[in-house]
């Protein structure tokens, strides 16, 4: 046996073999010939304590670039095990159905071949089936069918044969209706690209049934490669990926819509193959290298990389990532020149590819930076320092400094530029309470440094921000305080500080010491406050309400008085005093519930304003100076001051001028009850602050309240 290996490289090429993963040693039982070739003289089965030459081999490729491995290859001895399955005895009727299997398994897979009364059948017979997997149909029965049949299974390691089963035909049927039916469906089955599918269907009944085929997907299966093998044996030779599915066998009575199914389910694996191979790069020491492969197969593969025949881990400077089909070496240096090898495999098989690194060192580059170390400053801030290289620092032009977190993958890790001249460097915006790796590379025109030892520090501890607190009701004088949990807090052995007080009180209770693991704590026993009158708060709100309504709507009937002055440019006209102790009068309800000393003004309706001005314009001259005589003099007696000193407090005549705009302020005051009878609008003078009196919407902020006076009954 021979098992070939052919190599193309740089001479000198050195070949070996490996078996299961190690180094085959050359033996007068196993050659090496001179083209690679592995010749195994006499092929072994382990029998005792004797070795097996089964297993699988790989050759191995070096040269002076690095080294390859190839694919495996899998040797067995070739078997042949006893009939799992023995074909059984039948009875069929003429034109009916007989069918017989047998199943054994070896290697390389057996030929089933049949034979009828010890001679082999007639293949040429169309109502004789055979099937690959061992199946063997028989259509449209006769008497001469009748015999004894057996399965025989042949390949180079044996010859067996199965024990003998009797096929009985016996008369023809009555030609009675019979219901379709299918005696044998489809199997599930699990096949390589380019093998063949056979998927059985028998159907009996009478009439004999029409037998179709579809996808249960809805797919149309297609003609390329397609045949049907006796009465409704479905063949798909060279099968692909896309022929996957679940294969639907209907049975039909023909003439109408009456059916048998059975369904089996078809995989096809295809084995590993590449999309993109990884290409051979060169790159200056201290720089990055990538490696692409990308393969294909039904399973997905698996991607695995070797570097010089062994497997790379991932670790430090070397990554991988997309499913393993990227291959990143960062800051390579002479130990990372070799050949790198994307081996892709799945249950179907294996392949590899294989590219070469080449690091390019300059001559006269600068060592590693020396004496490395970080040094904490604060939780967000770490000093790093380190002495230059021991030789060629003349063309150093910078170093960089490597950061990342210890715990991240290298590939989160970022560089800050340093100066030539400058040996530490503050590394800020750290996160508290977190370790940090770094690392320096010292850079020149020509190329960059091997990196120096890392280091490793951690930044200090932050003091957190208190939590969000919540209370809970439990009882009459119990509490339930309540906070997020802050799990960092616990792990650095922190806890908290409670304290309290009560509301009438300025110093604090406290402080209760709690771990950092707990999110909760009860108060109990806590002193009660005392009562609030709560009467007496509703009585003040009821009137300072009520005052600031009131307020508003004397500012709004003094607006629409002044409106009404400056349109009719007159004075107005005279009110009666009940009238006008109507308009000003509170809202009635009962007395304890309203102050007795607040005035309500009720705001002249806009139809009663315009009744107003078309009466006043009936008014001739001689009626206006009656009612609103001209002013007089300084010191001038009033001609009607004594009427109106001995007249009665029923004021009926009595005048009230309209106020002009100025005159509008209103003032804070305590309200008394009236005992007069009638009662006049003082004008209040402007507010100390010198600002306009009217009160505006929403200023609420004083309330607004005019005093009742005894017993003034003229206008002023």
């Amino acid at each position: 046996m021979v098992l070939d290996c052919r190599v193309e490289g740089t001479p000198p090429v050195q070949i070996t073999w490996r078996k299961n993963g190690v180094e085959l040693p050359e033996s007068t039982h196993s050659t090496l010939l001179a083209n690679g070739s592995l010749m195994i003289r006499h092929f072994r089965l382990q029998r005792g304590g004797s070795p097996s030459d089964e297993g699988d081999y790989e050759c191995v490729a070096q040269n002076r670039f690095g080294l390859v491995v190839s694919r495996k290859a899998r040797i067995q001895a070739a078997t042949m095990s006893d009939f799992h399955i023995h074909p059984q005895a039948t009875v069929g009727e003429e034109g009916g159905v007989a069918r017989f299997q047998c199943q054994i398994h070896g290697l390389p897979k057996p030929l089933i071949t049949w034979e009828k009364n010890r001679v082999p059948i007639d293949t040429d017979n169309e109502r004789y089936t055979l099937l690959p997997k061992g199946v063997l149909q028989i259509t449209g029965l006769r008497a001469e069918d009748s015999g004894v049949f057996h399965c025989v299974a042949s390949n180079i390691a044996s010859i067996r044969i199965s024990h003998g089963a009797r096929l009985t035909v016996s008369g023809s049927g009555s030609g009675a209706y019979k219901e379709p039916a299918i005696l044998v469906g489809p199997e599930n089955l699990t096949l390589t690209v380019h093998q063949t599918a056979v998927l059985e269907c028998v159907a009996t009944g009478n009439p004999r049934p029409i037998v179709s085929w579809s996808r249960l997907d809805g797919r149309p299966i297609g003609v390329e490669g397609i045949q049907v093998l006796g009465t409704g044996n479905l063949i798909i030779s060279d099968v692909t990926v896309q022929h996957s599915g679940v294969y639907v066998c209907a049975a039909n009575r023909p003439g109408t819509r009456v059916r048998r199914t059975a369904q089996g389910r078809l995989v096809v694996q295809a084995p590993a193959e590449f999309v993109q191979h990884p290409q051979s790069i060169s790159r200056p020491a201290g720089t990055t290298a990538m490696f692409t492969c990308q393969a294909q197969g039904e399973p997905p593969p698996h991607v695995t990389w070797l570097k010089n025949g062994q497997v790379l881990e991932p670790g430090g400077h070397v990554r991988l990532k997309n499913n393993n089909s990227t291959l990143t070496i960062s800051g390579i240096g002479p130990e990372d020149e070799a050949i790198y090898q994307c081996v892709a495999e799945n249950s179907a098989g294996s392949s590899q590819a294989s590219a070469r690194l080449t690091v390019l060192w300059a001559e006269g580059l600068p060592g590693p930076p020396r004496n490395v170390r970080a040094v904490s400053v604060s939780s967000t801030e770490v000093r790093v320092s380190w002495s230059e290289p021991l030789a060629n620092t003349k063309e150093i032009i910078g170093y960089v400094l490597h950061i990342r977190k210890a715990a991240d993958p290298p590939e989160l890790e970022y560089q800050e530029a340093v100066s030539k001249s400058t040996f530490q460097h503050l590394v800020s915006d750290l996160e508290p309470s977190t370790a940090y790796s770094f690392y320096i590379k010292a850079y020149t025109p020509r190329g960059a440094s091997s990196a120096s030892a890392p280091t490793l520090a951690s930044t200090l501890g932050e003091a957190p921000a208190p939590p969000p607190l919540s209370v809970r009701v439990l009882g009459s004088s119990s509490l339930q305080l309540l906070w997020e949990p802050w799990p960092r807090l616990a792990q650095h052995e922190g806890g908290f500080k409670l304290f309290y007080r009560p509301a009438s009180k300025t110093v604090f209770t406290g402080p209760i010491l709690l771990p950092g693991t707990v999110s909760s704590y009860n108060l109990s026993r806590l002193a009660l406050s005392p009562p609030c009158d709560c009467r007496k708060d509703e009585a003040t709100n009821q009137t300072s309400t009520t005052g600031i309504v009131i307020g508003i709507h004397i500012g709004v009937t003094c607006i629409i008085f002044c409106v009404l002055f400056l349109l009719f440019g007159q004075r107005g006209r005279v009110l009666l005093c009940k009238d006008v102790e109507n308009q000003l009068s509170p809202p009635q309800g009962p007395r304890s519930q309203r102050d007795p000393g607040i005035l309500a003004l009720n705001a002249v309706r806009w139809g009663e304003r315009g009744q107003l001005g078309r009466d006043e314009k009936r008014v001739d001259m001689k009626e206006l100076e009656q009612l609103f005589p001209p002013a007089r003099a300084a010191g001038q007696p009033d001609p009607r001051s004594t009427q109106d000193a001995a007249a009665p407090a029923s004021c009926e005549e009595t005048q009230l001028s309209m106020l002009p705009l100025q005159g509008c302020s209103l003032m804070e005051g305590r309200t008394t009850e009236a005992t007069a009878p009638c009662s006049r609008l003082a004008a209040a003078p402007p507010p100390p602050d010198g600002g306009p009196g009217l009160l505006s919407e929403g200023q609420a902020a004083r309330p607004a309240v005019a005093p009742i006076t005894q017993p003034a009954c003229s206008g002023h």
